[in-house]
């Protein structure tokens, strides 16, 4: 009998540690700066782009957002949402190589956007909306380097890109994947209310059910292997 407790005791401690590291991994990936959607379509046209961030410190708030457009593939047309208690900069910079479009030559381009005066606390997050005019046709993927101030003073830099085949690097930058044009992608949210808030909550409620099915099926797996080591016990004293 005493044996039998035993193994179970060791199964629940196995199942609750390997539980234990599924819920930490959701709360690393939950920390990101991400783009919502994910993708678009190449070329796409009059779309809204929503860059979540959420606050990862516990002891500190978030007071200022800076997120990088790149150049080499420019996103035309860029106008930025009004954000309560924020105050947004728009810097634009000289194309090296000018885009053309059926209303003319395009020389310059939003390079990077600086939202200040506001404050995101612990436990918190906030919802950037930018419009655009057109993505570019010219690329599979659009990087936002993005620089997260924190009200201590720490900054953290969601820079780096993910290798092809690689595992995901510890501060990834937002990646807007761009689809061939007959492929389905992902419809811009609207901006009314909290619309673009619930669509992009839904997008994590959707990561966070997947991952408690994940925890379900350690917990099944524990105990299966549990009622396994009963039986062998039995069968071995028998």
């Amino acid at each position: 009998m005493t044996s039998t407790r035993t193994t179970l005791r060791r199964a629940a401690a196995v199942t609750a540690l390997a539980a234990a590291g599924v819920l930490a991994a959701a709360g690393v990936a939950s920390a990101h700066v991400t783009v919502h959607p994910e993708s678009y379509a190449k070329g796409a046209t009059d779309g809204l782009l929503t860059f979540r961030v959420p606050n990862e410190e516990d002891s500190a708030s978030t007071t200022k957002v800076q997120v990088f457009l790149p150049t080499d593939h420019p996103v035309l047309g860029v106008l930025v949402h009004p954000q309560d208690g924020w105050t947004a900069k728009v810097t634009t910079t000289k194309l090296k190589t000018p885009v053309k479009t059926d209303d003319g030559t395009i020389n310059e381009a939003v390079s990077a956007i600086t939202w200040t005066g506001g404050k995101i606390g612990a436990g918190q997050y906030e919802d950037f909306d930018v419009a655009f005019g057109q993505l570019p046709d010219n690329t599979d993927q659009l990087t936002f380097k993005t620089l997260q101030t924190y009200s201590d003073g720490k900054t953290v830099r969601w820079i780096e890109e993910a290798a092809a085949g690689g595992d995901e690097p510890e501060n990834p930058a937002p990646v807007l994947k761009l689809t061939a044009g007959g492929e389905k992608t992902t419809p811009a949210a609207s901006k009314s209310g909290s619309g673009s808030a619930s669509k992009a909550a839904d997008s994590s409620d959707s990561t966070a059910r997947g991952l408690g099915v994940a925890g379900l099926v350690v917990g099944v797996l524990g105990l299966v292997a549990a009622a396994f080591a009963i039986v062998r016990g039995r069968s071995a004293r028998s």
